[in-house]
């Protein structure tokens, strides 16, 4: 059984699996969410694609909290696929939130305090916040310091335009987030943590 949990494209993660049928191997897709904390932390979520979920959940447990069997091969990959489309579209507006609160007159911790309880709150918020200041651990409070890269970011929003290309299905702000890491990474940002984006929406790049 072979366990793959990098983020490709779905199509390549099907295409391998039947490649590896051909060789009588089992090929699970399994990529992680979670970041550099929850792998330090053995907390990862996997989502898995693939026939021989059974022989590999325990084995993925040792290094993660939430395991999924996502379906068939490939299905891993989409769900990562859509996840991280949907990260980084709630990262952006999460930071313009947080612009447009301070503008106002409210404090990072204020407009936290108030909308981390209201209809607004999201992982990227609660988290991750992208604003300096409510959230001690987020990369915000160590100069953006990347746990999960703009160059990583980007990469999956492509895969996902490419994805939602293929089945016909519209992505228009996944779109505008492309195009919005796309312009971090042309300003040399590519290292940075993806919740950088505040410092762009902010102006202060």
């Amino acid at each position: 059984v072979l366990i793959d949990c990098s983020t490709i494209a779905v199509s390549e993660a099907r295409d391998i699996a039947t490649q590896a049928a051909a060789l009588d191997y089992a090929v699970v897709d399994a990529p992680v969410s979670g970041g550099v904390a929850a792998a330090n932390a053995g907390t990862l979520t996997f989502m898995v694609g693939g026939s021989a979920f059974a022989q590999v959940e325990g084995l993925l447990g040792n290094m993660g909290q939430n395991i999924f069997h996502a379906g068939v091969s490939g299905n891993g990959q989409a769900a990562k696929t859509a996840n991280n489309m949907l990260l980084g579209i709630s990262m952006i507006a999460t930071s313009e939130a947080f612009n447009l609160a301070e503008k106002l007159g409210l404090s990072a911790e204020k407009f936290f305090e108030i909308s981390s309880k209201a209809s607004g709150q999201c992982w990227s918020m609660t988290s991750y916040c992208p604003a300096p200041g409510p959230v001690p651990t987020s990369p915000a409070n160590n100069d953006y310091t990347a746990g999960f890269a703009v160059a990583m970011m980007l990469k999956d929003l492509k895969l996902a335009q490419d994805a939602g290309q293929s089945v016909d299905a519209a992505t228009p702000l996944g779109q505008q987030a492309t195009a919005i890491y796309q312009d971090l990474d042309n300003a040399g940002l590519t290292a940075k943590d993806f919740s950088v984006v505040m410092q762009q929406i902010k102006g202060e790049l």
